[in-house]
């Protein structure tokens, strides 16, 4: 019999976690019609208005047409994504385990499914629905990114987004890199800065950095240029539920969150399909 049979295995007091992935699209969404859904298949109906038509004369007495009935607008938000999990912890592995075990798969799970949603957030950004500043993927370099960005900045200034707004763009990080070369006051010492992707800002833009960011079939990343008023989500549910396989000698956990997004205000967003270049 070798020897290292008998050469005891001690279980390390700490236990490493997986590097988390902050959820960094879903801070600037809009979430107010959280409360109004409840249950897997609800539809939030988030209704738009048109704007009356404006008539302009010069002098004379004002004469009344029939009133104009004025066109409303509605996008239909349906909450009907889910991701969950399923894990057991063997009671001899807890045993032997010096703690802390439980709570660290925990943590895993909660950032996993909060990932999930950010993922399908960040999704948006390459359907249809995402209006595109470019006809192709553009490549980016240090001597043309900040045009690019103000180009996107123009392009929401001109659907009427006014100059005071929040703007934010969530950016790859080759895109943070090139930019923080192309402009050298990007970054921050400022640590009450530095929270949850934000990486620093470009005139009235907020930068922030995400590995979430949708890539797209020519080998880049779509990247979405926004307010907080574009894309609409809602997590209504989320659940978890302590529980014994009848099988095996063993404590599981299982879980889920209810989740649904959509972009409700396409003119406060423009998407910059955009690839590294050389």
């Amino acid at each position: 019999m070798s020897y290292n049979n008998f050469v005891p295995k001690i279980w390390a007091k700490q236990i490493n976690r997986e590097l988390e992935r902050a959820m960094v699209f879903a801070e600037d969404c809009n979430r107010q019609y959280e409360g109004d859904v409840k249950q897997m298949g609800d539809t939030v109906k988030v209704l738009g208005v048109g704007k009356p038509t404006i008539t302009k004369q010069v002098g004379g007495s004002i004469v009344l047409q029939d009133p104009e009935a004025v066109e409303d607008t509605s996008v239909d938000m349906v909450i009907n994504r889910v991701a969950y999990f399923n894990y057991l912890v063997d009671d001899i592995d807890r045993r032997q385990a010096v703690g802390g075990l439980m709570d660290a798969l925990s943590a895993e799970s909660s950032e996993g499914t909060a990932n999930a949603m950010d993922e399908d957030i960040a999704a948006l950004a390459g359907t249809a629905a995402a209006p595109k500043l470019f006809k192709s993927t553009t490549a980016i370099t240090v001597d043309n990114i900040l045009k690019q960005i103000d180009l996107g900045v123009q392009k929401l200034m001109e659907n009427d987004v006014k100059p005071e707004t929040k703007i934010v763009v969530t950016v790859p990080p080759w895109f943070k890199t090139i930019l923080r070369q192309a402009y050298v006051q990007l970054d921050t010492n400022n640590s009450a800065m530095l929270k949850n992707g934000r990486v620093g800002q470009y005139d009235n833009v907020i930068v922030k950095m995400s590995n979430n960011c949708h890539r797209n079939s020519d080998n880049g990343h779509d990247i979405m240029l926004r307010t907080k008023r574009a894309v609409a989500f809602a997590n209504p549910l989320t659940h978890v539920e302590p529980y014994r396989p009848e099988k095996r000698f063993a404590d599981a956990v299982k879980g889920f969150v209810l989740y649904g997004t959509k972009i409700v205000r396409p003119k406060e967003m423009i998407v910059l399909n955009v690839k590294e270049g050389t």
